[in-house]
């Protein structure tokens, strides 16, 4: 075969065209390998997930609470969207805004940076649980706040209301300036801190006469 021939015969065989075509084919062959093993790796995910999940017993506002919470789970869901405790707001979700403060064996905590598997076998108050249970007594706090209605659209009301407890209980007396050191983990989207504080110190009065 003439040299020139054979040539021809390499650029017709293997043309751009028939490269394209070749890559596109292949292309398609992979997306359809990759969908299908796609399926089967999150079905895989979900059976690892359901057998990871534990059924564990939670103190919650001095009740024993069954749940069944994943590894992951923070203690902010599972007290809003397994037990039904809405008091417990989200907001920025990573520790910045206080609205899921709530308090673990006395002490003020970010529900939302908490797994709830590290509160077994511990005491967890929400603002659910502050009220007498017997009479339905609202707390010196939650009456302060009736009284000086600190709030205005009130969705961070709770972990405030949670914060002073938190402070009432480690200081009975706090001045202005200790109550606004206390509350400094709390933010208020109205920005109505000088009001905040006098529930705060109206909160204070009321504890030292009970």
């Amino acid at each position: 075969m003439d040299p020139s021939e054979s040539v021809g015969v390499l650029e017709k065989k293997f043309s751009r065209r028939t490269f394209i075509k070749g890559v596109i084919a292949t292309g398609a062959t992979a997306s359809s390998t990759s969908y299908m093993f796609k399926g089967t790796s999150l079905l895989g995910a979900a059976t690892m997930q359901t057998a990871t999940e534990r059924l564990i017993t939670l103190n919650v506002n001095g009740q024993e609470r069954r749940v069944d919470v994943l590894p992951h789970e923070t203690l902010a869901m599972t007290l809003r969207y397994k037990l039904g405790l809405t008091g417990t707001k989200l907001g920025c979700d990573r520790a910045e805004c206080g609205a899921c403060t709530l308090l673990v064996d006395g002490v003020s905590q970010y529900g939302c940076s908490m797994l709830t598997h590290q509160v077994r076998g511990r005491q967890v108050t929400t603002i659910e649980g502050l009220e007498n249970p017997d009479t339905g007594a609202l707390s010196v706090v939650q009456q302060a706040v009736m009284e000086e209605g600190g709030f205005q659209c009130a969705f961070c009301a709770p972990g405030f209301i949670m914060s002073m407890t938190a402070m009432l209980d480690d200081n009975p007396n706090p001045t202005r300036e200790e109550a606004a050191h206390a509350l400094s983990g709390n933010l208020c989207r109205c920005a109505d801190y000088d009001k905040i504080l006098n529930c705060a110190m109206r909160a204070a009065e009321l504890a030292r006469s009970v």
